[in-house]
């Protein structure tokens, strides 16, 4: 057996303390990003797709070193890497509220969602509450999707940041396309019943009638989110009724279902969407979409610059199934807005990120945006494209392996893009 003086025991003690200091110090703890979002059920499809896009830009930036802070209450000096951890909705908002409580107990900071803006808004109320009755522990909530307009006007919280166009500025976007179609007469509105839908509809009526009084609506319902399988009905409905066009926000499975039944039943009209450019709605609807399915986004894969195409390019090379290619330009900037304003705050301190990040402006990709610090609505172009088949004049990259793409045919400026706000934000004491 050997036997340590008390002076040998006490250097060994101190060695293994000096060696656990360098490894605590040689692997800083990360900067935890909790993804709340539905990764089973209906729309489990686009919470994969989010989580792919978040965690290519996360890897990005701990590839070029993570998060740099300098020495201060909360932090040692030296970098930082992202982390980011799922948490399962499963597409109910009791459930996210659930998995809320689970991020912040795990130590998460920092919270994104956006697959639902009834779940957003749940959130909103959640982490308000939260934040004023547990101050040592407050989180900030980076909304990637969830575009109900509510949220940062009379919901607009100095916790959130809403890095989509809201879908008062994506309608309008729709309509510089829309309202120059001088042989559309007739319009029929379906979307899914809940607030987004609702606020989808409600622009529609009021924008076709400021810009198109003289189109007939001729149709106007909701239906159930996520729990119509058959849209053959609804699909019928919208042919007999002599509708030209189609406007809708229906998302996921919802829009992939709907235009797979309008396909079936012959509808030859268009569809005017904000999300008809992937998750299946092309290939569904096929040849019949070519010149009729139209969407708008903050960016599409045939955004015709270099550095578009190299931002396409090695997200294509990341991912390289056609079942993955679901690209959004809006996540990978609020990963680097986020980066930015940690690293200028200098500390992970919510009000001290927050601050930054109301001043936010990046680049990245050819795509610049920034955050109005007044609601937290974050501000970038976008462009309004066209299905089309790959290879034909504008359609470089196709989407999911479909062998369809979108051909942009308009692009709109951030600055008029833009939309006025009904925010009063309440600012918390610093």
């Amino acid at each position: 057996m050997f036997m340590f003086s008390r002076k040998a025991l006490a250097l060994l003690m101190a060695a293994l303390c000096t060696s656990t200091l360098s490894f605590s110090q040689a692997v800083p703890a990360p900067i935890k990003i909790a993804m709340i979002e539905g990764l089973s059920g209906p729309f489990a499809n686009t919470g994969e797709a989010v989580f792919r896009n978040l965690i290519w830009a996360v890897e990005r930036v701990n590839a070029r070193g993570g998060i740099k802070l300098a020495a201060s209450a909360d932090s040692t000096a030296g970098n930082r890497p992202l982390a980011i951890e799922r948490y399962d909705s499963k597409g109910q908002n009791e459930e996210a509220l659930t998995a809320l409580k689970s991020a912040i107990d795990d130590g998460a900071q920092f919270i994104v969602q956006g697959n639902s803006s009834a779940t957003a808004a749940a959130l909103i109320d959640a982490i308000n509450k939260h934040n004023e009755r547990v101050p040592g522990k407050r989180v900030l909530f980076l909304n990637y999707s969830a575009v109900d307009p509510i949220l940062t006007n009379e919901k607009c919280s100095f916790w959130h940041f809403r890095f989509d166009a809201h879908a008062d500025m994506r309608m309008t976007a729709l309509m510089e396309l829309l309202k120059s179609d001088k042989d559309l007469k007739k319009v029929y509105l379906i979307g899914q019943d809940y607030s987004f839908g609702h606020a989808v509809a409600q622009e529609a009526r009021r924008q076709l009638g400021a810009l198109r009084p003289d189109v007939e609506l001729v149709g106007d319902e909701l239906h159930p989110v996520g729990r119509v399988k058959d849209f053959l009905p609804y699909a019928a409905k919208i042919k007999a009724s002599g509708a030209q066009a189609v406007i809708t926000g229906n998302w996921g499975n919802d829009l992939t279902l709907l235009v797979k039944a309008a396909k079936e039943v012959g509808f030859e009209g268009k569809f005017y969407t904000f999300y008809g450019n992937a998750l299946g709605a092309p290939a569904a609807i096929g040849d019949a979409g070519i010149g009729k399915v139209v969407a708008v986004a903050d960016w599409l894969p045939n955004v015709a610059t270099k550095q578009s195409e190299a931002f396409y390019q090695s997200f294509r090379q990341r991912f390289p199934k056609p079942a993955d290619d679901y690209v959004h330009m809006r996540m990978q900037l609020m990963v680097e807005s986020l980066a930015q304003a940690i690293e200028k705050a200098g500390t992970t301190d919510s009000i001290a990120v927050a601050v930054q990040l109301e001043r936010a402006s990046v680049t990245f990709g050819g795509q610049t945006g920034t955050m109005r610090a007044l609601d937290h609505q974050f501000q970038q172009p976008l462009v309004v494209g066209v299905m089309d088949r790959q290879g034909a004049p504008g359609v470089k990259f196709d989407v999911e392996g479909s062998g369809y793409g979108f051909r942009v045919v308009k692009s709109i400026a951030a600055s008029r893009a833009e939309l006025p706000t009904t925010c009063k934000m309440q600012r918390p004491l610093e």
